[in-house]
């Protein structure tokens, strides 16, 4: 019978900031419990750290730090870098484990950790588990509490030149001349407001940046990955005459924004249209396929990609291949069936022709930016033969997170919703890995049953589950 974790989710250990798991405390003995997993291999291990932009992230990743090094592991910080940063320092640095702080696209009251191996894969499951064995006790032991750390603990600005590394790498993917395109690009105020414009820089890309000025608590605040219209907006209202007062063409080719910690981006086009990670699948995957890249045909997506994505994919030839929700599942997939491209609709894109052994949305946004100037074509072109099925996505939060097939009342609406569609739809239901959420999607022909089916669900959920 497979163990159930309690701590970790599908994206490491999350909560909000100050109360369990995350206390300093806690933290501290989490830090302690991977310390020993790595000195059981490597008694002179060292770990790479990294953080987002929140105001809980430097005392959590100092009580980290304290943690690792009362069992001997040396720890070097980052700073404020994207977490695909540190899974790159992570390989590329030989360190022995990548942590990074950040509760990515949650409200700035939250806060998280999560861990790589020092090849830059996050942990397996089964690893996961033992770690967090450890950490339940340790907290049960009579070591003693944890040592006290209650003073304020200021931003640590960690080594430049691990950021630097980890940018001059992300220029050096790039092949073509990107220096004719102007993009807009929301930041979230988050882990990107870090890398995101010297990159750009650096690369001779004419950018605006928006949602550049982290202070701790406007992380992800009407901004960046969850708020996509933000950069739509901007982008559709700065369509105009030929030219601007300063002589460049009016308007952007294209918006990206990002999430807290970069690792998922979407896009708007010209125009003003978002375009999010499905569409983004089936935009790199045609463009792969016709350069050779996309091994076996195929693409894998999660069970929360539109069914249009499938049947778009399908009419050029690319068969796909549906993992569970969360990057780290899709990846696994993706080793699995030896696939070279594979996403989630929230924009997390992993490019496996590369390097890359996480999603990373600064890599994303050079992706599709190279295509457009490959192709010729604009977004709006590239994209534009995706038909997306109605969907909807309901969020109800719950006290309790018990087996739906075990609610006799929400399996039954369950149940009923795929009776009425009989294929000619999809009903998902399942938790969030990172919230006290049940997430009710259903995709349907036509909005009237999708939305009549998605409340039936949700009611269910609420009545029995609600918090």
């Amino acid at each position: 019978m497979t163990q159930i974790r309690q701590l970790f989710g599908t994206d490491g250990i999350r909560g909000v900031a100050g109360e369990f798991p995350l206390t300093r405390g806690s933290v501290y003995w989490i830090g302690r419990a991977l310390g020993h997993d790595l000195v059981r291999v490597n008694a002179k291990s060292r770990v790479v750290i990294g953080e987002d932009t929140r105001a809980s992230s430097c005392w959590i990743a100092d009580r980290f730090t304290q943690g690792l090094a009362s069992v001997g592991v040396e720890t070097r910080s980052a700073g404020v870098i994207t977490t695909p940063g540190v899974a790159f320092l992570a390989r590329s640095q030989g360190f022995d484990a990548g942590v990074v702080i950040s509760a990515s696209h949650n409200p700035w009251t939250d806060n998280g950790i999560k861990i790589f191996c020092r090849d830059g894969y996050k942990l397996p499951d089964a690893r996961e588990l033992a770690i967090e064995k450890e950490i339940f006790a340790l907290l049960d032991s009579n070591e003693g509490p944890a040592p006290d750390s209650t003073a304020e603990i200021s931003s640590v600005p960690g080594d430049e030149g691990l950021r630097q590394a980890y940018i001059r790498q992300l220029a050096s993917s790039v092949s073509s001349d990107l220096t004719g395109l102007r993009v807009a690009i929301d930041c979230a105020n988050g882990a990107a407001a870090a890398e995101a414009p010297e990159l750009f820089k650096a690369l001779k890309i004419d950018a605006t940046f928006l949602n550049c000025a982290p202070d701790g608590q406007n992380i992800n605040e009407n901004c960046g990955a969850l708020h996509p219209e933000t950069v739509a907006r901007f982008v559709a209202g700065s369509r105009g005459g030929a030219n601007d007062v300063a002589g460049k063409k009016a308007g952007f080719d294209v918006g990206v924004t990002f999430d807290g910690d970069a690792d998922r981006a979407l896009f708007c086009d010209a125009q003003g249209h978002v375009v999010n990670g499905d569409a983004v699948l089936l935009v790199a995957a045609r463009e792969m396929q016709a350069r050779g890249a996309l091994r076996n045909a195929t693409v894998v997506a999660t069970t929360m990609s539109n069914m249009g994505l499938e049947l778009a994919l399908k009419r050029a030839g690319i068969q796909m291949v549906r993992a569970n929700v969360g990057d780290k599942y899709v990846l696994e997939e993706m080793q699995r069936v030896g696939a070279t491209l594979g996403g989630e609709q929230s924009g997390h894109i992993l490019f496996r022709d590369g390097d890359a052994t996480t999603g990373d949305g600064l890599l994303t946004a050079l992706r599709v930016l190279e295509i457009m100037v490959r192709t010729g074509k604009p977004l709006a072109e590239l994209a534009g033969d995706l038909k997306m099925f109605p969907q909807t996505v309901r969020n109800v939060r719950v006290h309790k997170k018990t087996p739906f097939a075990e609610v006799p009342v929400v399996h039954a609406a369950i149940a009923a919703a795929e009776r009425e569609l009989d294929g000619n739809g999809r009903v998902v239901v399942r938790y969030s890995g990172t919230e006290a959420l049940a997430r009710v999607m259903i995709e349907a022909e036509s909005k009237e049953p999708m939305n009549r089916l998605a409340d039936a669900i949700v009611a269910a959920i609420r009545s029995e589950l609600g918090a």
